[in-house]
């Protein structure tokens, strides 16, 4: 698999000593990819899948929706620059985390939102992120914020699991926003601000 297309650094390790890991699944992975490669003190990035039971899976098997996998990007960064903690707040903004398995217009299990943990710390840090985000979208709708999208937030339905295995996805996906400059992205946030 060739080096990163846009910064041309690895994204299969090893890794620079000093860089850490962290893997989000926010509906389909060509947009989150895209947004976290342009954040300072993010080494790497890959899309791949994770979460489900078939060994080295398929992108067709994924979308089947009979893999239980998840897509996800796969983020190495430099915790001295940008800290797991500022990760999470991206990643809580960046998707609506109270769409069960969907995200918009994308429907099925590979589209929920999750987070993938290889640390006892990076498991606390995400809990507590996740209660704190709960929180505030509550009081979000409580108050009946103008920031709101139009459809209702419930409750966050986020998985946060220890990651087990990362299999990468296809070369053609990988960096795919870059390859293709209008291809399709899903994003799109709740307007709710998440200060961890």
């Amino acid at each position: 698999m060739e080096n990163h297309f846009v910064n041309q650094n690895p994204i299969i390790g090893p890794f620079p000593k000093d860089t850490e890991q962290a893997i989000f699944g926010m509906g389909c992975f060509w947009g989150p990819e895209r947004h976290f490669w342009q954040i300072p003190g993010v080494f790497s990035t890959a899309v791949g899948y994770t979460g489900g039971q078939k060994e080295n899976p398929t992108y067709e098997e994924v979308c089947s929706d009979t893999t239980g996998h998840v897509e996800v990007v796969m983020i190495i960064f430099h915790p001295r620059e940008i800290t797991y903690n500022e990760l999470l707040q991206t990643f809580w903004e960046s998707h609506n985390p109270t769409q069960g398995m969907r995200q918009r217009s994308d429907v099925g299990s590979q589209y929920r939102s999750a987070i993938f943990v290889n640390s006892d710390e990076q498991l606390m840090l995400a809990t507590r992120s996740l209660n704190q985000y709960q929180s505030k979208l509550s009081n979000a709708v409580a108050n009946e914020s103008s920031a709101i999208e139009s459809n209702v937030l419930g409750d966050i339905t986020t998985e946060i699991n220890v990651l087990e295995k990362f299999y990468y996805a296809e070369t053609y996906h990988q960096q795919y926003l870059a390859k293709n400059i209008n291809g399709y992205c899903s994003m799109k946030g709740t307007g709710i601000s998440c200060s961890i």
